[in-house]
């Protein structure tokens, strides 16, 4: 059986080997423990290169995990997005029920107003035929003309009182019309307000549920940087480890590489909104927790590069555009969430993510300071924030080089 090293002690031999001899440097032929010493690193390599192999499949299986929960997250934000709306959806179809039943309410407050006088008048017109029904025969000196007079007032005012019975009538269908509407907008508020209820338990669940696979994720990412450290710890170990065997085979010292420096881009030229720089207003209240450019692990030493800042705020807080501009893009995008790039003209662009909101359509003029969008977390694993980016052409810049300094 082959003997197993652990991979404490296959990088202590790797610590050893600055102090190793040079076995191309050493004069005359190598000590009778050679082929021994060359045999021991062989087997510590064999074992670092396995042990290697491990960490990279942990790591490619926490990478592996990664995505896929990112994958699941970006399903989940596009749920939220979607009760979200449904919820302001019913706020205002509530907001509408509710203003039509004040109107009705109101309506039949005045039916029943006009109904109770048209009911006084019609009391005091029957009254008055009453009496004259009860009033005594005419004296025989009395003229025909006046039992004729008599007679067409009561036949006038008897008009009269049907009519305003007829009114009455219809009053009390008109009152019964608008109660039966009244109940059916009540019935129609209680419903959508039990649908909104139900619409925002399930919002809440799949808030906690993408809590729970935020926390997996995080956890994930931090196993996937202690595989992907672990890895390249065991890949500097199995590189000198193969150097130090190539040395003892060959008697030939290892080749040094020299890495090559990036050259350092040019600054944007100062056209257009270039002659903002440093002076444009914030795009959002709150505090910048991700700066740009490179950022280490604190940790497990994994580098990552970012493009713009993150600003961490509240949901719902104020999006606006730092300059004039057209709206070139709004939409999702993978990663980013619900997306604003704004066009400043002369190859400068501004971006705005994880938006909960977006108020501005493509093609839109804006104006510097303009309402655009509002703080979300559709696409972000790290809750509601903004994250903002100034571009030139296709190349990002530190967008805190761009803003106004802060008092």
């Amino acid at each position: 059986m082959r003997r197993r090293i652990p991979v404490g002690r296959a990088l202590v031999l790797l610590a050893l080997t600055a102090a190793w001899p040079d076995p191309g440097l050493a004069a005359g032929p190598p000590p009778p423990s050679g082929r021994q010493s060359l045999k021991a690193k062989q087997e510590a390599l064999g074992e670092v290169r396995r042990q290697l192999d491990e960490a990279r499949e942990r790591a490619s299986s926490a990478r592996r995990r990664e995505i896929s929960l990112l994958a699941e997250l970006e399903g989940i934000d596009r749920a939220l997005a979607q009760k979200r709306a449904a919820l302001q959806q019913f706020d205002r179809r509530i907001v509408q029920v509710e203003a039509e039943l004040d109107a009705l309410e109101g309506h039949r407050d005045r039916v029943v107003e006009d109904r109770v006088s048209q009911q006084a008048a019609l009391s005091v017109r029957l009254a008055t035929l009453a009496w004259l029904a009860a009033a005594p025969a005419a004296p025989p000196w009395a003229t025909g003309a006046t039992m004729l007079a008599r007679q067409r007032a009561v036949a006038d005012l008897a008009g009269i009182a049907r009519d305003d019975l007829d009114r009455l009538t219809r009053y009390d269908a008109t009152a019964d019309r608008l109660s039966a509407r009244q109940e059916a907008a009540a019935r129609a508020r209680r419903e959508l307000v039990e649908l909104r209820s139900a619409v925002d338990d399930e919002r809440a669940q799949i808030a906690a549920q993408a809590e729970r696979r935020r926390a997996l994720l995080a956890q994930t990412r931090e196993d996937r940087a202690t595989h992907e450290r672990l890895a390249g710890e065991l890949g500097d170990a199995a590189r000198r480890l193969e150097a130090l065997v190539r040395g003892l085979a060959r008697r030939a010292p290892a080749q040094r590489v020299v890495a090559r420096a990036t050259p350092t881009p040019a600054p944007s030229p100062a056209v257009g909104l270039g002659r903002e720089r440093g002076q444009l207003p914030w795009p959002a209240e709150g505090r910048v927790v991700t700066g740009f450019g490179r950022e280490t692990h604190p940790r497990f030493g994994t580098e990552t590069v970012r493009s713009g800042i993150d600003i961490e705020a509240p949901e719902g807080t104020p999006i606006r555009a730092v300059a004039m501009g057209t709206v070139a893009y709004r939409g999702w995008l993978k990663g980013y969430g619900n997306l604003l790039v704004l066009d400043h003209g002369d190859g400068y662009y501004t971006l705005y993510a994880h938006a909960s909101q977006i108020l501005v359509d493509e093609g839109d003029q804006v104006k510097g300071g303009e309402l655009v969008g509002r703080v979300g977390e559709t696409g972000s694993v790290e809750g509601p924030r903004l994250h903002f980016e100034v571009r030139y052409q296709s190349r990002a810049e530190d967008p805190q080089l761009w803003l106004r300094r802060r008092q």
